[in-house]
């Protein structure tokens, strides 16, 4: 390649560098200008009202987003009461009261024997006294026979004391006492007989008062109405259960010792009126649920709402929503992100 053929080559990759240059220059105002005629601002439908957040939507995008609504009705709701129980055998009770009645008649045997050596003490006592027609040593030996009998009195009281103490504290005060007398009650007998089977429940611990009548069921078999009625608060409370222990007696046909039950109970004095709040209408946001209220035919506002209490379909709520509210079933998920995207949005405007 000669000079004159490299010079040419050399002007000419100048001239496409100057060439593109001035492409660049005179094409970045029209490019601008392209950007911003494309540039399409967006309608604001989220505004602060009250402190809170109001999504506006037409009728029109609404049917397009497919939003979809539901006037609440008023339900009422009545609390059910819970507890779990064990069928107790009564292997401790018997021991109890066969020990107490054994124990009784110990006391009688000592009694008699206690009355016997007193009169033998006091007629000795007094010959002793008239001319010393006894001796002394005989009248010791009586004497120690009377305060024998005496001491083993006080023992046997004091055994009966305690097998009363140990049947108010294992059985309590109704159950307890009543089962160590000879001739029980008939309620009392019949747990004796196996006519009726004893029932430890335990019920919540802010249920004031048990009720005097329980539904029972063994856990795991279907429900037969079981029908258990109170006998008295129980001392004991259950090594797995927390809550407050009451005993119960129920017919013996199908429940054997050792039985684990579950009770239900619809509780009257707790009956409530809210709404059924359906599952679809619920979004879940910084670990609460909530649901979007429509006001008026354009606004949505997000409300908290409460899932403590399942229902049928969804959960039941007595505050902040009302019989007559309408509430999105069926585009809520569409309605947060909306209003979050707005709130990303004022937060980079800052």
């Amino acid at each position: 390649m000669n000079k004159k053929t490299a010079a040419v080559i050399i002007i000419q990759a100048c001239l496409i560098v100057v060439l593109l240059w001035l492409l660049v220059l005179f094409s970045k105002d029209e490019f601008e200008a392209f950007n911003e005629d494309e540039e399409i601002e967006s309608p604001v439908r989220v505004h602060t009202e009250n402190g809170a957040s109001l999504i506006t939507l037409s009728p029109e995008t609404q049917q397009q987003s497919d939003i979809h609504t539901q006037t609440l009705v008023q339900v009422k709701h009545l609390t059910t009461l819970e507890g779990l129980g064990t069928v107790m055998p009564l292997d401790g009770l018997l021991d109890l009261r066969s020990r107490y009645l054994s124990a009784v008649g110990d006391l009688a045997v000592i009694k008699a024997s206690l009355s016997n050596s007193q009169n033998d003490y006091e007629r000795l006592a007094q010959l002793n006294r008239h001319d010393r027609n006894i001796s002394d040593r005989m009248l010791w030996a009586a004497e120690a026979v009377y305060k024998g009998d005496q001491a083993k009195l006080q023992a046997a009281e004091t055994a009966l004391d305690n097998l009363r103490y140990t049947a108010r504290q294992q059985w309590g005060e109704t159950l307890g006492l009543a089962a160590l007398e000879r001739n029980a009650k008939p309620e009392i007998q019949a747990l004796l007989d196996y006519q009726q089977v004893l029932i430890r429940i335990v019920l919540p611990a802010d249920q004031e008062s048990p009720s005097k009548v329980l539904n029972v069921t063994p856990v795991g078999s279907t429900p037969r109405g079981i029908n258990a009625r109170l006998i008295a608060s129980a001392p004991q409370a259950d090594p797995t259960l927390q809550g407050r222990t009451y005993f119960y007696a129920a017919p013996a046909g199908e429940l054997r010792a050792g039985m684990r039950l579950s009770t239900r109970e619809m509780d009257s004095a707790k009956l409530k009126t809210g709404v059924d709040i359906p599952q679809s209408a619920v979004v879940w946001f910084g670990g609460k649920a909530w649901v979007y209220r429509k006001q008026g035919s354009e606004d949505f506002v997000r409300v908290p709402i409460s899932t403590e209490v399942e229902s049928e379909h969804g959960w039941f709520n007595h505050e902040r929503l009302e019989p007559g509210n309408t509430i999105v079933i069926s585009g809520a998920q569409l309605l947060l992100s909306e209003e979050l995207k707005y709130q990303i949005k004022n937060e980079n405007d800052d």
